[in-house]
C-alpha cells in the first residue's frame, strides 16, 4: 500500500513578488481578451502568447540549465495558477511544457533534450499525447498501436484518439506496444517521440458540439521511427507513463477550468440590485470558493512533493478526481442561482462563459483518464483492492 500525504505546505518568499509579476504581464497583455475567450482556460490556442511566455522565461521554469531557470515547483505554480485565473491561451506549450518536457528530462538521452527541450521552453515547439485508443480508452494495457523492429529503427502501425491539438503540434510522445504482454498486461510497452510530419501519420480533426477541433484522431500507417527517438528503455513504457501522468493530473488546471465561470457568477451576484440579493447567492458561492481553496491546498501538497522528487501518483489521481466533480458541478450552480439559460452568440459575459464551461465540462471528466479509471488507481495505491 502506498503511503498518502498531502501535508499543507507555504509557498516561498519569492512567490508573492513573482505573483505581481505575472499579473502585471497579463494585465497588459490580455486587455482586451473577450471573456468568451477567458472561459475556454487552458484549451485557448495562441502560439504567440506562449512565445511570449518562453521570452519571460516562465515555461521549464524548474528545468536545469541550460534548458530551464532551475526554480522551484511552487513558483512554477504561482506563474500557472495566475495564467488559468486569467483564462490566458496556454494550450500551445501545455502538453510540451507540462509532461513531455519533464518525462524527456527524466528518461531521455541527452540528444533528445539538446534537440527538442530548447524549443518547448521558447514557447515555439508543441507536443500533444499519443495514449488514449479508439476501443481502449483510459485502460492503456489495452492499446493496439504497434511497433515493430526495422533497420535502424521502428515501423509503426496503429491509431490514437483524443489527441488534442494534434493538428497544432510538432510533436507527439507515443505509448506502442512493442512486445508482448504475457501475464503482466502493463509489460511490452514503450515510448516514442513522432515527428508528427513523418510520412504515414495522417491527423484528423474531430468537431465537438462546441464546434472546436481540438480532439483529433491519428492513424499511423507504416510510420518509420529510428531508434534514437525511443524514450527510455525499450518496454519500460508503462512505468514512464505512470510518472508521466503525475505532472498531467496534479496541477491546478484540474480545477481552475471553469474559474472564468466563477468569476462572472461572483461579478453578476454583485451587479444585481439589493433587493434581488439572497442569502442563497452568498451561502453557493462562498461553497464554491471553499472548495476551490481546498482543492488548492491539495493541488499545492502535490506540487511541493514533486519539487522533492517524490512521484505522488495516488494523491494526484485524487486531485484530478475531486477537481473534475467540482468543475462540472459550477454550471448548474450558476443556471440554478441566476435562472439564465447559456447563449453563445448575442448573449453577455456571463451567458458565453456558461455556454461554453456547460458544453465543455462533459470532458472534463475524460481528459487525463476517466472517473472510473482514477477511482480504481485510487483504490489501489490505498491497497483497497
Amino acid at each position: 500500500m502506498q503511503a498518502f500525504n498531502l501535508d499543507l505546505c507555504e509557498l516561498p518568499p519569492s512567490a508573492a513578488a513573482l505573483r505581481e509579476e505575472v499579473r502585471a504581464f497579463l494585465g497588459e497583455t490580455l486587455a482586451e481578451f473577450a471573456v468568451a475567450g477567458r472561459a475556454r482556460s487552458w484549451v485557448g490556442f495562441d502560439g504567440d502568447f506562449s512565445a511570449k511566455l518562453g521570452a519571460r522565461g516562465w515555461l521549464g521554469m524548474t528545468w536545469p540549465e541550460p534548458y530551464g531557470r532551475e526554480r522551484s515547483a511552487l513558483e512554477r505554480y504561482v506563474v500557472i495558477e495566475e495564467l488559468l485565473a486569467a483564462g490566458a491561451p496556454v494550450a500551445a506549450h501545455w502538453i510540451g511544457e507540462r509532461q513531455s518536457g519533464p518525462l524527456i528530462l527524466r528518461f531521455g538521452t541527452d540528444d533528445q533534450q539538446k534537440r527538442l527541450l530548447p524549443g518547448i521552453v521558447a514557447g515555439k515547439s508543441f507536443f500533444c499525447i499519443g495514449m488514449s485508443e479508439p476501443n481502449s480508452g483510459s485502460d492503456l494495457a489495452s492499446i493496439r498501436t504497434r511497433g515493430v523492429r526495422a533497420d535502424g529503427g521502428w515501423v509503426i502501425n496503429g491509431q490514437k484518439v483524443w489527441t488534442t491539438y494534434a493538428h497544432k503540434s510538432h510533436y507527439m510522445i507515443a505509448l506502442v506496444r512493442t512486445g508482448e504482454a504475457g501475464d503482466n498486461r502493463h509489460a511490452g510497452l514503450s515510448q516514442f517521440i513522432v515527428d508528427l510530419s513523418t510520412t504515414g501519420v495522417t491527423v484528423r480533426p474531430i468537431r465537438n458540439m462546441i464546434g472546436d477541433e481540438e480532439f483529433n484522431e491519428v492513424i499511423f500507417e507504416d510510420v518509420f521511427i529510428p531508434d534514437d527517438m525511443l524514450v527510455g528503455e525499450e518496454g519500460n513504457g508503462w512505468q514512464q507513463v505512470i510518472a508521466e501522468l503525475a505532472f498531467e493530473r496534479s496541477g491546478p488546471d484540474r480545477f481552475l477550468s471553469s474559474f472564468g465561470l466563477i468569476v462572472e457568477m461572483v461579478r453578476r451576484a454583485g451587479e444585481m440590485p439589493r433587493e434581488k440579493q439572497s442569502d442563497r447567492t452568498d451561502i453557493a458561492i462562498g461553497r464554491l470558493v471553499a472548495h476551490l481553496i481546498t482543492l488548492r491546498q491539495m493541488s499545492l501538497a502535490v506540487a511541493a512533493q514533486l519539487d522533492a522528487g517524490v512521484q505522488p501518483v495516488v494523491e494526484a489521481t485524487v486531485v484530478k478526481d475531486l477537481g473534475v466533480a467540482f468543475e462540472q458541478s459550477i454550471p448548474e450552480i450558476a443556471h440554478e442561482l441566476f435562472g439564465v439559460s447559456p447563449r453563445l452568440d448575442g448573449g453577455d459575459d456571463f451567458e458565453k462563459a456558461l455556454a461554453y464551461v456547460q458544453q465543455a465540462n462533459v470532458s472534463f471528466s475524460l481528459r487525463g483518464g476517466t472517473t472510473e479509471i482514477l477511482r480504481g488507481v485510487i483504490a489501489r495505491g490505498l491497497g483497497l483492492r
